[in-house]
Formats: structure tokens, sequence, C-alpha cells
């Protein structure tokens, strides 16, 4: 799975020019940035056990002027992209398969699963806000 960045080195540079009103805008709409991604990739999310929702965790570095948004959990892409004759892009498995479900306690024959996006609806949204609120920095 991915793992997005708002924020940079050179962000951080340029801001030592800036007074410290502005670095802590910048800092509170970084922090926002990535709370809205975490909130809407969770809300997007497939209902599970609820691992994946709370495996999309924030870690703010730089005093506050990055933000990491990451999936823990490995399935993630599998969700995200699909599976099998599903898969985005063509390029999953062409036959079917047959496995050993043990939440059901069955086997299942599957083509497999269609796409259910969580991680880059979420990061189109946080990138709108983020943008948003920059701009309004500069006036």
């Amino acid at each position: 799975m991915s793992i997005t960045r708002f924020g940079s080195k050179e962000l951080e540079r340029a801001l030592n020019k800036w007074s410290d009103k502005i670095e802590k805008e910048v800092k509170r709409i970084i922090h926002e940035t990535a709370l809205l991604i975490q909130s809407e990739a969770r809300a997007l999310a497939p209902e599970d056990s609820g691992y994946l929702r709370k495996s999309i965790t924030i870690d703010l570095s730089s005093d506050g002027l990055t933000a990491l948004i990451s999936v823990g959990a490995d399935y993630g892409i599998y969700i995200e992209y699909g599976t099998g004759i599903y898969a985005v892009n063509g390029n999953g498995r062409k036959d079917p398969w047959v496995f050993y479900d043990e939440n059901h306690g069955k086997f299942v024959f599957t083509h497999g699963m269609r796409a259910k996006p969580f991680w880059f609806p979420a990061i189109e949204v946080g990138k709108k806000y983020y943008e948003k609120e920059m701009k309004k920095l500069g006036r």
C-alpha cells in the first residue's frame, strides 16, 4: 500500500523565514489534512473485522510540518485494486480458484473481488482541502 506525505523539507526551510503565525497555520493545515484523509479512508474502507480501518494511521514529523498517513493492513492493496478478473488494469489472475474461508467454515470458489477504492479517493479529498487552505495563506 502506498504512503502519502504532505509537507517537505523545502517547506520547512521556507517557513524558517516566515513568522511563527504562518508556521502555526501551516502545521494546522497539514494536521487537518492528515486527519481528513484518515477519516475519509476509514469511512470508505469496507466493513470487515475493523482491522483495515484501524490500521490507517498518522505520524506527524518535522515538528508537525510533515504528516505520514499509511495503511498497515497488508491486504489493503487488494481492497483498493481488486483481485482476479476484477483487478484494476486487468492484471489479476485470469482463472478461478478455490480457497477455504475460515470465517464461514467452508470452501469458496471465486473469480476474484471487485475493487473497493478507499485510499486514493481519500487522498483526492485531502489534496483539495490542502490546496484550498494553503491558497488562503497567500492572501
